[in-house]
């Protein structure tokens, strides 16, 4: 009796770990498909939905622009009411999102950038979940992999749907929020709560307090510093915001530069879709080699590097060799996404601290990403080629292995005490 007692306790922690990280992958998962279907049907979008086409780089920019200034709320939702259904909540308002912009269209724009909100809700509170769980690299990579391959099927599904939906393409885009609803169901299932045991009563570490530690209605706020003031944070947000503002630039017009160089449109689509693909193993695994300090060392800074030479490699391929550029640059690109998650999780001190350091880096860096695109398109039309373009980008490129060299030294990132009050003393579980 004792044994088979045992074994249900064992079983029961490994059943709910396993559970909370099936949710955060399909979390995951679902926040990339609201801006690749429609950038994989964007020709039709003015005759189905009566938008002017001099919109249509506006409904591009839209994701990019919610992300840039819905990052606080986020943690805010998790102290109001706990990060699993903060999460869940969010993706409750982007399957409604998708549902409302493909079903009116003069809610498209709107709804669009209701749906960008939606996700970085939810994306900047995936970190904060991996840190309470103690989640290993494999836990970010797993994420991060998660994020790629719903770009992927975003794009590659949507024109089969339409097909499959008789030529009706808000069908094939409102089927989107059934998977969003099934991710909103199992983050609530599962709560995002810690499945591993809490800290020893009588110490204080980062993201824990023990009760009787403070007293009643006191903070300790003035024992830390702010965040805004903490250059590992200002690090991290520099690494993410230059490799976003990199891969929005490359998504942008890598199709259009290879058009340039004489591939037809269609080999120009599929290769942009090989540079996603390319790069799902490499947003896997570097999160998990980056849990390895002796490896981080070199690979926080060596990135940007080969960011830098890979965008020169696609520059200087001829046309039948990009498929191994375009294939390297995706490696590459994704691995320095997976990084810039990792480092969230790496260099903070505990989960309200992973939480806070995500809302700064993805809302600030997806501010600084828009410009990318913009950046890339203003650069080609001053020049009239794409030499000067890929040489910027390539800089930019050196000044993230910078910034990657800087996020791994200095102290890691903490708030947790600004945020523990009484009521964090009496239940210590940062994700209720």
């Amino acid at each position: 009796m004792l044994e088979k007692r045992q074994a249900g306790a064992v079983l029961g922690p490994r059943l709910r770990t396993g559970l909370v990280l099936l949710a955060l992958v399909m979390v995951s998962v679902n926040l990339r498909p609201a801006i690749t279907t429609v950038a994989g049907v964007m020709g039709q979008v003015p005759g189905v939905f009566g938008v002017d086409p001099t919109l249509l780089p506006l409904l591009g920019t839209l994701p990019v622009l919610a992300f840039g200034v819905s990052g606080p709320m986020g943690p805010w939702l998790a102290r109001r009411f706990g990060t699993g259904r903060a999460v869940a909540v969010a993706l409750l308002v982007l399957a409604a999102a998708l549902v409302v912009r493909a079903t009116v269209p003069a809610l498209l724009l709107p709804g669009t950038f209701l749906a960008g909100s939606a996700i970085m809700t939810a994306s900047v509170l995936v970190p904060q979940i991996v840190k309470a769980n103690r989640g290993t690299g494999w836990w970010t990579g797993l994420c991060t992999m998660g994020f790629g391959l719903g770009a992927a099927l975003g794009a590659g599904l949507v024109q089969p749907l339409e097909q499959a939906f008789g030529g009706n393409l808000p069908s094939a885009l409102a089927v989107w929020a059934v998977p969003a609803l099934m991710g909103a169901f199992l983050i609530h299932r599962s709560g995002g709560r810690p499945t591993t045991a809490p800290t020893t009563a009588g110490t204080i570490t980062p993201g824990t307090i023990t009760p009787g530690s403070i007293t009643a209605g006191s903070t300790t706020a003035e024992e830390v510093t702010p965040l805004r003031k903490q250059r590992t944070a200002w690090a991290v947000t520099a690494f993410f915001g230059l490799q976003a503002m990199l891969y929005f630039a490359i998504t942008s017009w890598l199709a259009v530069y290879l058009v340039s160089r004489g591939l037809s449109p269609a080999d120009s689509a599929a290769l942009l879709a090989w540079f996603s693909l390319a790069g799902l193993p490499a947003s896997l695994l570097a999160p998990v080699l980056a849990s390895r300090p002796a490896i981080l060392r070199i690979l926080a800074p060596g990135l940007g590097m080969t960011v830098a030479l890979a965008l020169l490699g696609v520059l200087a391929a001829p046309a039948e060799l990009q498929f191994t550029a375009v294939g390297i640059l995706g490696v590459v690109q994704s691995a320095g996404f997976g990084l810039a998650m990792a480092l969230v999780v790496i260099r903070s001190a505990g989960p309200q601290s992973a939480g806070r350091l995500s809302a700064m880096s993805q809302g600030l860096g997806f501010a600084l990403a828009s410009l990318g695109p913009l950046l890339a398109g203003m650069l080609h039309a001053m020049t009239g080629g794409w030499e000067v373009t890929f040489w910027v980008l390539a800089a930019e490129a050196v000044v993230l292995a910078g910034a990657g060299f800087l996020a791994i030294r200095g102290p890691l990132v903490s708030v947790e005490s600004a945020e523990i009050s009484q009521q964090d003393a009496v239940n210590p579980s940062p994700v209720r």
